[in-house]
């Protein structure tokens, strides 16, 4: 008899497995970054074994792997500013009081340049302790000065503005320029206003244009559950990509680099679940475990925006943080909470720094802390933005921009797990402003 209900046990377990994959969008992730890093290590050409692929074939590969990645961040881009703006819009509304605003404002700005501030002195505090640059091979040196750090740095944005001049740029002057240039920083100042002058004024007198609002957010979040349809094969492009690019050897070549930014984002993260314990009330573990999802998604895609629609349903229905402070602080962080891109900035500064052998005093190194906290607040949610903010960066500390194209080789890695980190802080904040507030 056993062994005739055996094969029934079998077949059912196998349903169970699949209903539990096509259930479950974090698992999907996962097996297929397994399957990316499988069948891109057999293919990159630094293997040097049978299925080794030149570089031209390569290259042409990657096109066509990246595709189903380029469909689906096109697909969030498309809608993430109307997502963002009426996700503030309606949080800030929904609240039903005024003085949401400003008992939200007095406590999340300080919060998020705290926070900030905190990743950065970490990057700082490990850079300088493991010194990773004096550990680099010569070789890496003699890319071509220059070549790749021009390019980058030409589409930087502009940090050394001044003070009067960026303070008053925060408002859009046209919402429309703001929205074609995709200044997210602009667009979340601007639902800032709108959301507090609909609350200012009333459901009764606002009740049509709040019910437009709402039903452009679902249109904007059904759009976004047609692109996780292709999250899992964006997923598996993407990192096979990055896997035959890059290969073990510069894996290897960079690894002091690598543990260092790793590192130095596995503190922030312990940093996180203190603040999640001792602020929020909540249980770290319990916290890893609701969140898992989200991070592994915002490691894939290396995009806060691309992971925004999951954040705000991981903070709600999995975390409990009430709709009104979720609608505020997830689109707010995905523009203005970069802790894991402000602590990777300032370790590759330093990396490059003594990898040229520049001597770093003390006033350089204050000048680098508050250039990085303020160049990552406002920073775009899209991949490899911070390389870009990076290359503007070095030129203004003394430092040789020309190192930014030893970095590129392994950015992506680090791209996506600086990124992982950025959503993390953006819910550690949502479980502490939910009780704040």
């Amino acid at each position: 008899m056993p062994s005739e209900e055996s094969p029934l046990r079998q077949s059912l377990s196998i349903r169970e497995v699949s209903a539990l994959i096509r259930t479950r969008l974090w698992l999907q992730i996962i097996i297929a970054m397994v399957l990316g890093v499988a069948v891109g290590l057999p293919l990159s050409p630094e293997s040097g074994g049978p299925l080794a692929l030149n570089g031209d074939t390569a290259a042409a590969l990657g096109e066509w792997l990246t595709l189903p990645g380029a469909l689906f961040l096109n697909m969030i881009q498309m809608v993430v500013i109307p997502l963002v703006a009426t996700s503030i819009i309606l949080g800030l509304t929904s609240a039903g009081d005024a003085d949401f605003l400003r008992r939200a404002a007095v406590r999340i700005v300080p919060y998020f340049v705290a926070t900030t501030t905190v990743a950065v002195l970490i990057g700082l505090g490990l850079s300088l302790w493991l010194r990773p640059g004096d550990y680099v091979q010569q070789d890496l040196l003699t890319l071509p000065p220059g070549q790749a750090s021009v390019d980058i740095a030409g589409g930087a944005p502009q940090i050394g503005a001044g003070l009067a001049d960026t303070i008053a740029n925060l408002i859009p002057a046209s919402i429309s320029a703001a929205s074609l240039h995709s200044n997210m920083l602009q667009i979340v100042v601007a639902s800032v206003f709108a959301g507090a002058a609909i609350a200012a004024l009333g459901r009764a007198r606002t009740a049509t244009l709040t019910g437009l609002l709402e039903s452009v957010q679902q249109v904007s979040l059904k759009i976004v559950g047609w692109a996780m349809f292709l999250a899992p094969a964006a997923v598996f492009g993407l990192i096979a990509d990055f896997v035959i690019r890059a290969g073990a050897t510069a894996l290897a070549g960079m690894s002091a680099y690598i543990f260092t930014v790793l590192a130095g984002l596995a503190v922030l993260l312990v940093f996180y679940l203190l603040l999640v314990a001792v602020l929020g009330r909540t249980s770290p573990l319990h916290f890893l475990k609701q969140v898992g999802g989200a991070q592994l998604l915002a490691f894939s895609t290396s995009s806060s925006a691309a992971t925004m629609p999951l954040s705000l349903k991981t903070a709600e229905d999995r975390l409990g943080v009430k709709p009104e402070v979720a609608g505020v602080i997830i689109p707010l962080g995905a523009t203005v909470n970069m802790d894991g891109t402000a602590l990777y900035q300032v370790v590759a500064a330093v990396f490059i720094a003594q990898m040229f052998g520049v001597q770093m005093e003390p006033a350089t190194l204050a000048l680098l802390i508050v250039t990085v906290v303020g160049a990552s607040i406002g920073s775009p949610s899209t991949p490899g933005v911070g390389i870009v903010i990076l290359a503007t960066l070095l030129g203004g500390l003394g430092i040789p921009a020309e190192g930014v194209a030893i970095l590129l080789g392994v950015d992506r890695l680090l791209d996506m797990s600086r990124t992982a980190l950025n959503v993390t802080g953006d819910l550690t904040a949502c479980v502490i402003m939910n009780r704040w507030l």
